[in-house]
């Protein structure tokens, strides 16, 4: 498990607004300057309220800070989280592995067709992944592959 990880007021601000527009709690907030969008980390079983029903809830936040917003359901298990955190119904497995220096490598299978969809424009999921698992198991690299 990496150190503990610091917020900045701005992420401290902006989880705030969240919790005050949602009332779901965010455990964590990462400001992705790279493609302009904010991620939450939202507490286990609180993704519904989050999001809202038709995703009004999640679309007031936007409009209220300014950026595009994106959430995760957090998970104490580091396979779940990286499922969470991709699209969970299009994965067929997670392969951890433990590199000799104890950082970890994950390997996510998905079905071909669906591949473009769990990478996102630009690969922009895959990062939010790899970001994410990151900060929070150590997981140095994510290999999104197809079955052979």
């Amino acid at each position: 498990m990496p150190e503990k990880i610091k917020l900045t007021s701005e992420e401290l601000g902006l989880m705030s607004v969240f919790q005050n527009i949602s009332h779901a709690n965010a455990r964590d907030c990462v400001i992705d300057t790279k493609v302009g969008r904010v991620i939450f980390v939202v507490t286990k079983g609180e993704m519904g309220l989050a999001i809202g029903k038709a995703g009004e809830t999640i679309k007031k936040v936007q409009k209220a800070i300014g950026k595009q917003v994106e959430l995760v359901e957090w998970s104490d298990d580091a396979k779940q989280f990286i499922m969470n955190s991709l699209n969970p119904q299009y994965i067929t497995e997670i392969r951890m592995t433990e590199k000799a220096d104890g950082s970890m490598s994950a390997t996510v299978v998905v079905d071909e067709k669906k591949k473009g969809a769990i990478l996102g424009k630009g690969g922009r999921n895959a990062e939010k992944a790899r970001l994410l698992a990151k900060r929070y198991y150590s997981v140095e690299t994510i290999q999104i592959v197809t079955p052979q």
